[in-house]
């Protein structure tokens, strides 16, 4: 199953690295389809999630926020896949 990715971010964000290192890690392992959203391109976006980010949504659905291992990030990949 092909997971599909929305991890929203924004610039010259630390946090927002990080996550987007723990994904690149596993893209390889598990097939996903990924979607990366800058929070500051609208005014909806940056009411919705511009407090939170980075925050990744997994199949349509919420599933970390500010910080993922990559560790913690294929347990749920696992998860999602089974």
């Amino acid at each position: 199953m092909i997971c599909d990715i929305t991890l929203y971010t924004r610039k010259d964000c630390c946090l927002c690295d990080e996550m987007k290192e723990a994904v690149r890690r596993l893209a390889g392992e598990f097939p996903m389809n990924v979607i990366e959203v800058d929070v500051d391109s609208s005014a909806e976006l940056r009411r919705l999630h511009g407090d939170e980010v980075p925050v990744l949504f997994i199949n349509g659905r919420k599933a970390f926020k500010y910080r993922v291992t990559a560790n913690d990030l294929k347990k749920r990949l696992r998860k999602e896949a089974a």
